[in-house]
């Protein structure tokens, strides 16, 4: 699908890298979701840098993941390589 996510990437203050598969890539911000139900446990640095990317979407170990709808609705676009991790 065209949300499907390629890449993810976690940075520092709660910021992951995204790459979807259409060729779109950026930075989304879940500092506004940390203090939210099972997003808490984020606020864990050394967990939050096991996100992933599991059937196209943003996935964490314990089941959180972010719907394709508020990716793309918080996604800060990106057009310079030079910000792009090598991850």
């Amino acid at each position: 699908m065209y949300w499907d996510v390629k890449k993810v990437c976690p940075m520092d203050d709660y910021l992951i890298f995204v790459e979807l598969k259409d060729g779109r890539k950026g930075f989304f911000d879940l500092k506004p979701y940390l203090d939210r139900g099972i997003f808490k446990e984020l606020k864990d640095k050394a967990y939050f840098s096991q996100v992933g990317v599991f059937l196209g979407a943003v996935t964490w170990p314990h089941e959180q993941d972010i719907a394709p709808e508020t990716l793309l609705a918080g996604l800060k676009p990106i057009k310079d390589s030079s910000f792009i991790p090598s991850n």
